[in-house]
């Protein structure tokens, strides 16, 4: 009797382990699918800024950050909020006219917070003197999902040489 009981307790054990396991590849699944939809979604929003960027389009630029988004450019002040990234961007776009392309290297994601490392290639025309000279830049972006949106919630970039 002993010997069936602990037969019964050892195969409840061997039971449970597996249903564990099988919860465990579930989830994992899940999580990995849920990080490539996030990803897709983060890609997708990366390029609709290299399109605004490209267009010289502050309308399309604004909606891509969040409300308390900060835009932090190279060699200029740091632009806090809308109204102050609405200004740098038109700042800039008086300046020069982008055509560049992005190169994704990294997109971390972790709940609403995500982080994306990028580069960037292509050219810059300067309007003040027609001159059209090479761009590259690396870029680091903070990204917060916000009422189910990706947005930039922190921007930075820099030159590569």
């Amino acid at each position: 009797m002993k010997h069936l009981l602990f037969i019964v307790v050892l195969l409840l054990i061997v039971t449970a382990c597996q249903n564990k396991t099988e919860n465990q590849s579930i989830n994992s699944t899940q999580n990995a699918m849920e990080q490539t939809t996030e990803k897709a979604a983060i890609e997708k929003l990366l390029f609709a800024y290299r399109d605004a960027l490209n267009a010289s389009d502050v309308n399309k630029v604004l909606p891509l950050y969040t409300n308390d988004g900060v835009f932090m450019p190279s060699n200029a002040p740091s632009a806090i909020g809308q109204e102050q990234v609405k200004a740098a961007y038109e700042y800039v776009f008086s300046q020069i006219q982008l055509n560049i392309e992005f190169y994704i290297d990294e997109i971390v994601v972790n709940g609403d917070y995500a982080f994306a490392r990028t580069t960037s290639k292509g050219t810059t025309l300067i309007h003040a003197n027609k001159q059209t000279v090479p761009e590259e830049n690396r870029e680091l972006f903070v990204l917060q999902k916000a009422n189910g949106q990706w947005k930039i919630a922190r921007y930075m970039f820099n030159k590569m040489k």
